[in-house]
């Protein structure tokens, strides 16, 4: 009986420190690392010399401020 008391008891605190832990947007971070990587091997790919690579690693770690830079810059705002 005690040991099922204290099972219950486990598991009750477990389920309820889940739930505050949830975090439905974590699928984001995943999709922006794979944008950093997508972006590195892009802009990598076309330095002209080991500067120009550096400057692609920067490139792809800002690369969402550069989008939403260029999109303000198109509609005029």
């Amino acid at each position: 009986m005690v040991e099922r008391d204290f099972l219950e008891q486990t598991l009750n605190r477990n389920t309820n420190t889940m739930s505050l832990k949830h975090q439905p947007d974590a699928s984001a971070g995943a999709l922006y690392g794979m944008g950093v990587i997508g972006a590195a091997f892009y802009f990598i790919s076309q330095a002209t010399g080991f500067w120009m690579g550096a400057l692609g690693i920067f490139k792809s770690l800002f690369w969402p401020a550069f989008l939403v830079f260029e999109v303000f810059k198109y509609i005029g705002a």
